[in-house]
């Protein structure tokens, strides 16, 4: 019974997915002239996607990487990411798409759902790594007091965070060197990116139809070499240095998966990819009504839409760092590739022809993703050092 519980629960994901495409957006949004009601359903579609959606198919991400790694040989990071940096890729993708079918029709509008695309393609990768800095810094905290800290100070819903010494299992060495090279893999993606936009990507005054200041676009070009070295780091660091399985009666409670096989695991991952699809669809929609409605420049707009991209991401780092055991190192590596799986579909956006961002935009965005890269890479050293 517990196993068609969850796949009901599942399907439900896809049900309620389906519900806002196609009837908050598709019969409310596009269709009502009421600001109202224009205003009530992107609640909804933000609400139910980020409140439900979004977070559940989050929690059976977590619950399946581990099984796929023990039973496929890669990293656990590897897995994670492609899971948790499917809805930040796919907002972009999506937005890109309405953008290439807009561009002969409305040119204006079509930069803006290409912005967006940009915007919250590359502001995940700030959000997450943000976070990501927080907890091993608090971390690094509680190993430094060598007792348990709370993980948001003051806020007991965050859980707590045990020294390493008090770890069920601990991160191997190998496994850190790992995540910091993964990191430092992702800060050469990202200066890559960043130049070629500065260099190639220039669009020339007066084409971008109403924008104003400097707009620079990553060309087609600079998208496939891109595509095909993000494709090459993921693949060199796909393989788990800890082949060793964890202690399975520390995690059996968090372990429902581990007695399914290996294709309904499978199965229940692709359920979960169709609903945040649907979802990010819903959002991208969402969020150009929302920019419309407020005359937020679509800039900002997209990077939002990059916390709610990367919300799944968040919360399996914030899993993996209150429940010790000997996960931690996977988060870490798991946000690296998820920037780098993000990275790639910004790529693939490129290949499209639908990925701009504006002067002072691009300059702030990738200067916050380098130096997060940064500080985290300290604290993943202060963090090994204790192992």
């Amino acid at each position: 019974m517990q196993k068609n519980n969850r796949l009901l629960k599942i399907f439900a994901f896809v049900l309620m997915a389906t519900f806002l495409r196609y009837f908050v957006i598709g019969e409310i949004l596009e269709k009502s002239h009421d600001i109202w009601m224009e205003i009530l359903a992107i609640l909804v579609v933000f609400l139910v996607g980020i409140g439900y959606i979004f977070r559940r198919t989050a929690k059976v991400i977590e619950e399946t990487t581990d099984i796929l790694k023990d039973r496929t040989g890669l990293a656990g990071g590897f897995l994670q990411a492609f899971g948790t940096a499917f809805p930040d890729m796919i907002i972009g993708v999506m937005a890109a798409i309405a953008s290439l079918q807009v561009r002969d029709a409305d040119y204006a509008r079509a930069i803006n759902l290409a912005i967006i695309a940009a915007a919250s393609t590359f502001g995940s990768n700030i959000y997450n790594i943000l976070h990501a800095v927080w907890c091993v810094w608090r971390q690094n905290l509680a190993n430094s007091k060598d007792k348990a800290v709370m993980m948001f100070p003051g806020l007991k819903f965050g859980g707590n965070l045990k020294p390493l010494s008090k770890h069920t299992t601990k991160p191997s060495p190998i496994e850190i060197d790992n995540a910091v090279r993964i990191l430092m893999a992702l800060t050469l993606l990202t200066a890559f990116v960043a130049v070629s936009m500065v260099l190639f990507g220039q669009v020339p005054e007066g084409e971008a139809s109403g924008q104003e200041g400097d707009l620079y676009q990553l060309i087609r070009p600079v998208g496939v070499v891109l595509f095909f070295l993000c494709a090459y780091v993921l693949y060199y660091f796909r393989k788990s240095e800890r082949p060793e399985s964890l202690d399975r009666e520390v995690v059996k409670a968090e372990r429902y998966y581990e007695s399914r096989s290996t294709k309904r695991i499978w199965f229940d991952l692709l359920l979960s990819g169709i609903a945040i699809l649907l979802t990010a669809e819903s959002m991208v929609r969402a969020i150009e009504v929302f920019s419309e409605l407020t005359s937020t420049p679509y800039v900002i707009t997209g990077i939002l839409a990059g916390l709610v991209g990367c919300f799944g991401e968040m919360m399996v780092v914030h899993n993996f760092s209150v429940h010790p055991t000997g996960r931690i190192s996977d988060a870490i590596g798991g946000v690296a590739m998820d920037n780098i799986v993000t990275t790639m579909g910004a790529a693939i956006v490129a290949i499209m022809g639908g990925i701009f961002l504006g002067g002072s935009s691009l300059i702030l965005i990738f200067i916050i993703i380098l130096a997060s890269n940064t500080v985290l890479i300290s604290e993943i050293t202060r963090l090994r050092n204790r192992l």
